[in-house]
């Protein structure tokens, strides 16, 4: 299979340019590319929902799903997964739909995908491999291309031996003058696995460093003692357009999986005068590969230094508590379990939005329902933070309010003859600053 051959010798360097079938040029010019989704249910998971999803990030890709192949079996067939019948199906559909590739809900070996795709005559993909494809396409910062580039190479390394005979092939070798014979030299499998190793080596050095800088930034907003509030959640539950609601920022937003990788942080001013910074993460999927959990896991990290966690789920999906499973799944490998969280239901503007309780919070960043409660309750959860306090600031220390104003909030200002009266909001670590002048 031509397509998933790697190749090495014109750039030790590339990586996955040759295992990409589907060009981000070609999905713009072209219109979405006809594939049929194949699944093995063994009971394990809702696997309709799965395919859902599937469907969805086929989409996300430029990609539109014309048929489904489903197959309940309790043990996969190991050189195809689906029993050969369901192969003979899966290659009818494909031929009578005119699907160009086959994408399986699901992890496949280097050696599953050649079988399948020389039953269904088809590229095939495995759920992984078209979650990478988005990443790929996606990451705009240099740490997400290198975070990405770094799944795809770990993701490809177990499975070059099963990609195509090519890579079987000797690197040297050959008859010599005189009879002589040289050694047989390295295999092109042999060959390839050793620069995917130098290029991982490499590439999780440049990572490490880019993380001793985000450290570095982590550190100063400690030492400033500004707040940090991450937002997490599934994937398209609208954690980019709440942020662009809450800080007035323009960050990217598009009903679709993974519309934004990049983490981004904006500056937002609280109700009380505090000065958080509002940070957005990468979103989860269900089954996200953990190629991609250890990739972005410098990225995930912002939410273990977090001092807020907003748990974004979606209002209008009937799935929203499931969502917050996977939330809760990732979050506890990352060790926040301790850190105060406070779960949001966006979208409850959207048609069929569940209704719940009413001590949730539901919120619209489309109408602007809700984000004021939301404001109200960060405000809460930082009150350790903030001290409201009156003061009498004579004449000559007016100096003070600069820092009243600045670094907190006014409410009240009223002159008097002896000095300016505030009541307002100032940081726990500001009050010493106004012991001696409180009313």
């Amino acid at each position: 299979m031509d397509d998933f051959t790697l190749d090495f010798t014109s750039d030790p360097l590339s990586t996955l340019d040759d295992l990409d079938p589907f060009p981000s040029d070609q999905e713009e010019e072209h219109s979405a590319i006809p594939v049929v989704l194949l699944s093995l249910d063994q009971g394990k998971f809702d696997a309709q929902r799965s395919l859902d999803e599937l469907a969805a990030l086929a989409e996300a890709n430029g990609m539109e799903a014309v048929a489904t192949v489903c197959q309940k079996r309790s043990t996969p067939e190991a050189a195809t997964m689906l029993g050969e019948g369901k192969v003979a199906e899966a290659r009818l559909v494909c031929m009578n739909t005119r699907a160009e590739a086959a994408i399986f809900d699901g992890e496949l070996s280097g050696s599953q995908i050649r079988n399948l795709s020389a039953a269904l005559q088809v590229e095939v993909l495995d759920r992984t491999m078209l979650i990478l494809e988005i990443f790929k396409s996606r990451a705009s910062t240099n740490e997400g291309k290198l975070q990405t580039e770094l799944a795809m190479l770990r993701y490809q390394l177990p499975r070059l031996q099963g990609l195509g005979e090519a890579l079987s092939r000797q690197g040297g070798g050959g008859g010599g003058g005189g009879g002589a014979r040289r050694g047989a030299g390295e295999t092109k499998l042999e060959l390839d696995r050793r620069h995917l190793h130098h290029r991982i080596e490499h590439l999780e050095g440049r990572l490490k460093e880019l993380e001793k800088r985000r450290g570095e930034t982590r550190r100063a907003r400690q030492k400033n003692n500004v707040p940090v509030v991450a937002l997490v959640g599934y994937t398209n539950v609208g954690k980019s357009s709440l942020m662009n609601a809450l800080c007035g920022a323009e960050i990217f937003e598009a009903d679709m999986l993974f519309a934004t990788l990049d983490p981004t942080a904006r500056r937002l001013t609280l109700p009380s005068g505090l000065t958080v910074v509002l940070v957005d993460t990468v979103g989860f999927v269900s089954r996200l590969p953990h190629h991609l959990v250890d990739a972005f896991k410098s990225t995930l990290e912002e939410a273990a230094y977090a001092d807020v966690i907003l748990k974004v789920a979606d209002a209008s999906d009937s799935e929203a508590a499931a969502q917050l499973a996977v939330t809760d799944e990732v979050l506890e490998s990352l060790g926040c379990s301790d850190i105060p969280q406070i779960v949001v239901y966006n979208k409850c503007d959207k048609p069929g939005a569940i209704s719940f309780d009413p001590a949730v919070l539901l919120t619209s960043a489309k109408t602007g329902r809700g984000l004021d409660e939301l404001l109200k309750r960060l405000d809460e959860a930082l009150s350790h933070r903030v001290r409201t306090i009156e003061v009498l600031l004579p004449y000559d220390k007016l100096s003070l309010a600069d820092i009243l104003r600045s670094r907190g909030s006014v409410m009240e200002e009223e002159y008097r003859p002896d000095g300016v009266y505030y009541k307002g909001t100032v940081k726990i670590d500001d009050l010493h600053r106004f012991e001696d002048y409180m009313v």
